[in-house]
C-alpha cells in the first residue's frame, strides 16, 4: 500500500510526531551541550542538481538554486568544473559527494549573504549530508562553516533521516532519487544503518542526458545538440512518466501516448516511447550499459540487511524523497516491483507501505526545517566554543 497527503495538510501532525521523536532520542549523548540558541536557524540542503535554503520553521525553502551557479575566472581544468563562455562553471557536488570544496564555500557564502541576506556569524546552520558520504566529509563541512563562514553553531543530518522527519517518522526506510544519485537507507530511532545503505549513480541528470540521446536517435534532423540542457530537463519533467509494463508498452504502439511539444528553438518534437523510456534506467540501469541492480532491488536489499525483528517496522514506512520520484507512475512501479521482490525471495508476508507526499521534491529541506525549529532540538547543535575546544573530529561523536 502507499500513503499520500496534501503538501501542507500534514505539516502540523508531522511536526508533532517529530517533536516526540527528537525528545526521545535526546539525552543519550556524552558531549556537553550548549544552552538554547534562541535564534531561528538557516537550513541548507545542498544537492547535486539544486541547493535549497531557507529558515527553520517555514514550510518551503526561500531559495532553490542550481548547484552549479557559481562562476569563477577561467582556470586550468579541475575536478568538478566545466568551461562555458570564458569562465569555469563549478559543479561542487556530483553524485551526492563534494568534489570541489572551494566552489562549495563560494556557493554557500553567496547563498547566505546574497540570497538569504543574512550575516553568517549570527545564524546557526543545519546542513543535510549524503547517506553515503565519507565521514571525513563532515569534518570538512564543519571547517567550512566555522572557519570560512564563522557561523555560531551547526548541525549535520543525513538526507535520509530528514526525509523521514518530513513525514513525522523517526524510523523507516528512506528511498531518495534526486539529480545526481539514488539512495535506499534504513533508519532506526534516528540513526542511519550505514551497512544496509545502497546507492545508485543513475538519477535525474543521467535521465536528462538519456532523453537527449533518445530524441537525437528518433529525430536526427532537429539538431538537438544545440538545445540547452534546461530545455531537455523541462521536457523530461513535463512529458515523461514511468511505465508499469515497460516491455509491453515498448512493443505495442497502441499503448503509447504520443505528444507534440514546441522546443525553445522554434521546432517541434514528437515524443512517443521516449516518454516512458527516459526514466526506465532507474529501474533498469542495463539500458545504459551498467551491470548493476535497479532501485527496487536496492530497496529490497536494504530491507534484507536489517535484523528480522525490525524488518516489518521499517517496511511499514518507506518514504520517497527527491525530484526524480515525481514522475507519474514512479510510486506504483516501485511498489509493484518491491512486492514482487518480497514474494520472489520468500518474504510474502512483508508488505512495504510507501509514503509519497506531494511535496517530496523538497522533503529533505522540509525535514530539516521542522527539526531545527523544535525547542527539544536546540541542545543538539555544535557551537563555535565546542568546535574550538574539540576540533572537527567532534562531528563523529555528535552526529553519528
Amino acid at each position: 500500500a502507499s500513503r499520500d497527503g496534501a503538501s501542507g495538510q500534514g505539516w502540523g501532525r508531522a511536526r508533532k510526531a517529530t517533536v516526540a521523536s527528537v525528545a526521545s532520542a535526546s539525552g543519550s549523548r556524552r558531549v556537553r551541550r550548549p544552552p538554547s540558541l534562541g535564534r531561528v536557524a538557516v537550513v541548507i540542503d545542498p544537492g547535486s542538481g539544486f541547493i535549497k535554503a531557507g529558515f527553520a520553521g517555514e514550510h518551503q525553502p526561500r531559495l532553490v538554486l542550481k548547484s552549479s551557479s557559481w562562476d569563477r575566472p577561467l582556470l586550468p581544468a579541475v575536478l568538478g568544473c566545466e568551461r562555458m563562455g570564458g569562465v569555469t562553471r563549478a559543479h561542487p557536488i556530483k553524485h551526492g559527494l563534494v568534489v570541489d570544496w572551494e566552489a562549495l564555500e563560494g556557493l554557500w557564502e553567496r547563498l547566505l549573504v546574497g540570497g538569504l541576506r543574512v550575516c553568517p556569524e549570527q545564524w546557526p546552520v543545519l546542513v543535510s549530508d549524503s547517506p553515503s558520504a565519507p565521514p571525513v566529509g563532515r569534518e570538512r563541512i564543519a571547517e567550512l562553516l566555522f572557519e570560512a563562514l564563522a557561523v555560531p553553531a551547526c548541525h549535520m543530518a543525513s538526507t535520509a533521516l530528514l526525509a523521514l522527519c518530513s513525514t513525522g517518522a523517526f524510523s523507516g526506510l528512506a528511498v531518495e532519487a534526486g539529480a545526481g544519485v539514488c539512495h535506499a537507507t534504513p533508519i532506526y530511532a534516528g540513526h542511519s544503518w550505514h551497512e544496509a545503505t545502497f546507492r545508485l549513480d543513475v538519477a535525474g541528470s543521467t535521465l536528462s542526458r538519456y532523453l537527449r540521446d533518445l530524441l537525437e536517435a528518433a529525430c536526427p534532423h532537429l539538431q538537438l545538440q544545440s538545445l540547452p540542457r534546461k530545455a531537455i530537463t523541462q521536457l523530461k519533467k513535463r512529458c515523461c512518466y514511468v511505465s508499469l509494463d515497460f516491455e509491453g508498452d515498448l512493443h505495442n504502439q497502441d499503448r503509447q501516448h504520443p505528444v507534440s511539444v514546441c522546443l525553445g528553438n522554434g521546432s517541434r518534437v514528437c515524443l512517443s516511447s521516449e516518454r516512458f523510456c527516459c526514466p526506465e534506467p532507474i529501474f533498469q540501469p542495463s539500458l545504459l550499459g551498467q551491470a548493476r541492480p535497479g532501485l527496487p532491488a536496492l530497496v529490497f536489499r536494504a530491507l534484507q540487511k536489517v535484523p528480522i525483528t525490525l524488518r516489518k517496522r521499517l517496511a511499514d514506512t518507506v518514504v520517497l524523497a527527491g525530484g526524480s520520484t515525481l514522475f507519474p507512475g514512479f510510486t506504483e512501479r516501485l511498489e509493484m516491483e518491491l512486492e514482487a521482490q518480497c514474494r520472489r525471495h520468500g518474504y510474502g508476508a512483508l508488505r512495504p507501505c510507501l509514503v509519497a507526499k506531494p511535496g517530496r521534491g523538497t522533503a529533505v529541506w522540509t525535514g530539516g526545517s521542522m527539526v531545527a525549529s523544535l525547542h527539544s532540538f536546540q541542545c543538539r547543535w555544535i557551537t563555535r566554543a565546542m568546535y574550538q575546544e574539540c576540533g572537527s573530529r567532534l562531528v563523529h561523536e555528535v552526529f553519528n
